[in-house]
């Protein structure tokens, strides 16, 4: 099967995009043509799979990258035998002629739009209207995955959901320490970026460094550029999921601090999966679902649960966990043991790449068998492939 994989909204070293369901599809022996912004990005592709750049969509400069997009995809679409897509602006950029269509749908957009500074807030919920007719035209015309069971109710048929789990280590690869704690992921307003300054100022002068590991929204980088200046936090950038992880690893707790928004509320962020997988302590704003799995599930718990958008609390529960080691192993090791059972890629990652097979096969149909010439019987006058005359009745 070649697949064809783009976006031109995610960076191309996405975590989902890249490490989970592209490496799936290379391991299970498929070829991949990669569509993403590599150059804008400083990314060298992979040498197993066929890479095209195209311009990265940002803020309001979204034309360009669409019309690249729309060429390639054009050029590109025939022939492949599935083109798997990532954001919702492709669907303004989908050929004529294309395969077996499939959208990703990652998040809830139209909530999504609600915390977007670079639409004006006039605008927002009129284009959210926009986006939910858009979605319910693309589902009659192609196959969904969701990332979440929570969005299930934006759409009319049933789609199987591939969530955003992630490898899970047999151990982890440190235990947690007494000195740093970790953000891993993107990083803007609704995510918590200014409550994550705040708090690394406040735990700086209790000797603990706040580490952020993760691209930013264009108004987020001048406040994090800033606060690592004044050695109130370490800012990475984005940094390759592998490399993130590794860096992670040992930290005293991985921080989430999303706020409640309609798009967080029903998604759970992956970046809770990834520290209780490594090994790591958490703590989180009581989004449900990142509560659910951190403080609800009959293993027991695997962190702390901190109000939203009240840094303070925040520091509060990273201190008593600094000075508590016996607690702190024992959320490590609830956590890793709650991940390594449920939350284990590779076991997605075969349940994903036989749902793309299934539907390229489906599409393609049962190949026509060729009638073998009929030998007359001896005695037969008909010639031979001659259909016989029609009977009216």
């Amino acid at each position: 099967m070649h697949a064809l994989v783009a976006t031109i909204v995610h960076h191309p070293e996405d975590a989902r995009i890249l490490h989970r369901q592209i490496r799936a599809l290379v391991d299970a022996g498929h070829t991949v043509t990669y569509v993403a912004p590599f150059r804008e990005c400083g990314v060298t592709p992979w040498d197993q799979v066929r890479s095209v750049d195209v311009p990265r969509a940002s803020g309001r400069d979204r034309l360009s990258s669409l019309r690249a997009a729309r060429t390639v995809l054009a050029r590109l679409a025939p022939e492949a035998d599935l083109l798997l897509f990532h954001d919702p602006e492709l669907l303004l950029a989908l050929p004529t002629r294309r395969p077996v269509t499939v959208w990703d749908v990652h998040e809830d957009t139209p909530a999504a739009l609600l915390t977007k500074a670079w639409i004006p807030e006039r605008l927002r919920k009129p284009l959210g209207s926009v986006v939910r007719r858009f979605e319910r035209r693309a589902e009659r015309r192609m196959r969904l995955l969701l990332a979440e069971e929570g969005y299930r109710p934006r759409f009319q048929g049933a789609h199987p959901v591939v969530p955003n789990t992630t490898e899970v280590p047999d151990t982890p690869l440190r235990p947690p320490g007494d000195d740093r704690v970790v953000y891993l992921g993107q990083l803007s307003r609704a995510r918590g970026a200014h409550d994550l300054i705040e708090m690394g100022r406040q735990l700086r002068d209790h000797g603990v460094r706040l580490e952020v590991i993760g691209g930013a929204d264009h108004e987020i980088r001048p406040l994090l550029r800033d606060a690592h200046q004044e050695n109130a936090l370490h800012w990475y950038g984005f940094v390759p999921n592998d490399r993130a992880l590794r860096m992670a690893a040992g930290a005293l707790a991985g921080i989430s601090l999303l706020h409640d928004t309609d798009n967080y509320r029903h998604s759970l962020p992956t970046k809770v999966v990834e520290y209780m997988a490594h090994g790591l302590p958490v703590v989180t704003s009581p989004n449900p679902m990142a509560q659910a799995l951190v403080t609800e599930r009959p293993e027991g718990a695997a962190g702390v649960i901190v109000p939203f958008q009240d840094p303070a609390a925040a520091v509060r529960a990273v201190l008593e966990l600094r000075d508590d080691q016996a607690q702190r192993e024992e959320y490590a090791r609830t956590g890793h043991r709650i991940a390594r059972t449920s939350f284990h890629w590779p076991v997605q990652a075969r349940l994903f790449v036989k749902q793309l097979e299934e539907w390229v096969a489906e599409a393609n149909g049962p190949r026509p068998s060729i009638p073998r010439p009929r030998t007359p019987r001896p005695g037969s006058r008909r010639p031979v492939g001659r259909r016989p005359a029609r009977v009216r009745e």
